[in-house]
Order: structure tokens, then sequence, then C-alpha cells
């Protein structure tokens, strides 16, 4: 198929080493007529001189392959030829989705299944995910990933000025609430890497991410940071330096004991997890004895209710943009004027350590 006549056509490689898979993704992805395969690879070096000669508009890779893997291809692309990158596994163990978080941590902007039923693929809901996926990050500007600090790659040489740490002050808090989505695993490592081992507070994140990778995603948290990370339960009262992860395709908010609550309600702001369920109910629950952090992200989740947040003195935090890979959702908080600091990550640890310094027990 061609796109719309006027309409340039977004340019796709695909790095599959199963041709059967990789030509199924082809005709996956050619169902949308504004997706183009310029051509595929079957291996990570095979991709590098792709990328390098035709500067394709989005890849989307494998996370698994032979030779170097879909993290080191990912590393490599960036260092060298920025590209949006879409990965990819075949399944969700945590070896794949330790690679795919990986991968993001290099510069890739989404980790995705592959699609299930390849006899059907027009009816798949994984391949018009991944569709979707890879229309919508070729929208993205990417830039060099050039240098590594601790366990995050970074994209300048130089660590963000941390604006509004100033006049920060210590407060009694009883729970610290963050939400992301493109971009934010490695955001999240970052944060949760600079608490110190006794952090008094708990952590409840609402992560956007594909069905399936939750699990995973928390195992690999918990790896990166050096913090207990949980898919969360209901029912559970937070402990306090241990981080509760929203599960797969299920609202995270807190009850009035502060008990974690796992809902299946219709989706909020498009998403099921909703940063803003959670949000509000941590306004709720807690109200200024509550810090609430909306990191990078495409839409608005969640910006309206750290907007509630700051309405009833949480202190409340928008990654910047500098740092941000989709500057949406911290953006829109920004202008609602519902955050009272704008960081990056690293600066939004050292705020957490300082504004917590006088806690020193759970709610």
């Amino acid at each position: 198929m061609t796109p719309r006549s006027g309409t340039p056509a977004i340019n796709v490689l695909v790095v599959e080493d199963s041709r059967v898979v990789r030509d199924h993704l082809v005709y996956a992805l050619e169902l949308d007529p504004r997706l183009r395969v310029m051509g595929t690879a079957g291996d990570g070096e095979e991709a590098l001189a792709m990328v390098a000669e035709h500067r394709p508009d989005v890849i989307l890779m494998d996370v698994i392959l032979p030779g170097i893997d879909g993290f080191e291809t990912t590393r490599r692309i960036m260092a060298s030829t920025p590209v949006p990158i879409v990965v990819c596994t075949a399944s969700t163990s945590f070896d794949e989705v330790g690679t795919a978080m990986r991968a993001l941590e290099a510069g890739a902007l989404m980790a995705l299944r592959k699609p299930t039923g390849l006899a059907d693929l027009r009816s798949d809901a994984d391949c018009a995910a991944l569709v979707d996926a890879v229309r919508l990050m070729s929208e993205v500007r990417v830039v060099k990933r050039w240098r590594r600090v601790g366990n995050a790659t970074a994209a300048s040489p130089s660590l963000a000025p941390a604006h509004g740490l100033t006049g920060a002050e210590a407060r009694d808090v009883a729970v610290v609430a963050i939400g992301a989505s493109t971009g934010g695993p490695p955001a999240l490592a970052t944060i949760l890497g600079g608490l110190p081992a006794d952090f008094p507070v708990p952590i409840l994140i609402v992560q956007h991410i594909a069905e399936g990778f939750t699990k995973g995603f928390a195992e690999w948290l918990g790896e990166a940071s050096g913090r207990p990370v949980h898919v969360a339960r209901g029912g559970v009262i937070p402990r306090p330096g241990h981080v509760y992860v929203a599960p797969d395709d299920a609202h995270l908010r807190v009850g009035p004991r502060g008990e974690l609550q796992v809902l299946h309600d219709a989706a909020q702001n498009g998403c099921r997890p909703s940063v803003g369920v959670l949000f509000r109910s941590i306004a709720e629950r807690y109200g200024r004895r509550s810090i609430g952090i909306l990191l990078t992200g495409m839409g608005r989740d969640g910006a309206d209710e750290l907007r509630l947040m700051a309405d009833d003195e949480a202190l409340t935090i928008a990654q910047d943009r500098s740092s941000c890979v989709v500057f949406g959702m911290p953006g829109e908080a920004i202008r609602l004027g519902a955050a009272t600091h704008v960081l990056p990550p690293r600066a939004i640890a050292d705020l957490l350590v300082t504004v917590t310094r006088s806690t020193s027990t759970a709610p």
C-alpha cells in the first residue's frame, strides 16, 4: 500500500532474524497505508549498516538477535545515527523483558510483544498495538546517547540544573506517587537509584507499558535501582522504602486505610492503569502529606490530577523538557500550573531526599 497522495510515507526498517516472522511483520505494518517498509535486516550488524546508509524514519527491532542483541544494536544506533526505535519480544520472560528495558535505557522508545495471531494479523490486538506504536514513535525527535552515567545512558554532557530545589523544606510525607509513560523506565530507574537504602516513604508507580511486561519490568526496576519493587496487590499496606507498580490492565489507588486497591474499572484518560486514578486517590487520602511526580510520556494522563494534588498543598513535580523523551504529560501539568518543581530525574531524587529527611515512619 502507499500513503494518500501528498502524504510522505513513514519509512520503517524491520530487524528480525526469523524470516517467517519478518515477513509477517512487514505484512502487518503495510496494512497501514501510512507505513512503508523500506528494508529488513536479519541481525544487528546488518541493521547498523542499513541505518547508516538509508536513515529510516523508525525501526522495529527484535530484542533477541544473532550476534549483537537488540540492546547493543540500539546503543550503537543511538550513539551514531539516532532513529526512533520500537523493540519487540516474542515472550515476556525476565531475560527478554530485561533486554528490552536495557534497550529503553539506551534510547529505544517503547517495548511491545510481537503479534501472536500470525494467521490473522488484521484482527490481532498485539498487531494493532505494534502498528500504532511504530507510527506514533516515528514522530518523536530523538538525540544522541553518547555516554553512561551510573546505570543510565545520558543524552548530554552535563547534569541539567536543579531548578526548584531552592527553598525546598522538609515535611511529613506519607507517600510518593509517580506517573510515567514513553521514556519512563530509565527515568524511574534514575530516580529510585538515587534514593538511600533507608528512604522512609513508600513509592507507588503507574507506568504505561504493554500488557504482559509489568512483572518483568518490576523485576528489572528492582535490579536497576537496588530497591524492593513489587507488582501491587489489593489490600497491601505499602511499606516504607518499597516500590509498588500498578499491575497489567488495572488501576492502582489507595483506600481509606492507606491500603492498595487494584481496580478493573473503565479506562480513564484513555489508559488503564491511569496515572489520574492514582493521583486522585492520593489527593483524597493524604493531601499535603503526599508527593506527586509526573514523568515523560505522550498525552495528558495525570496532569489534571497533579493539579488536584497541588491544590491540596502536596509537593508536585514535573520532569523538565530537556530530559523528557516526550514532553506531553509533564508539559500539560506545567501548563496547568500543577507543578511546584520542574526537574530532571537525578534532581528529583535529590529533592525527595531533602523533603523527606524529617519523615521517620510510614503513615
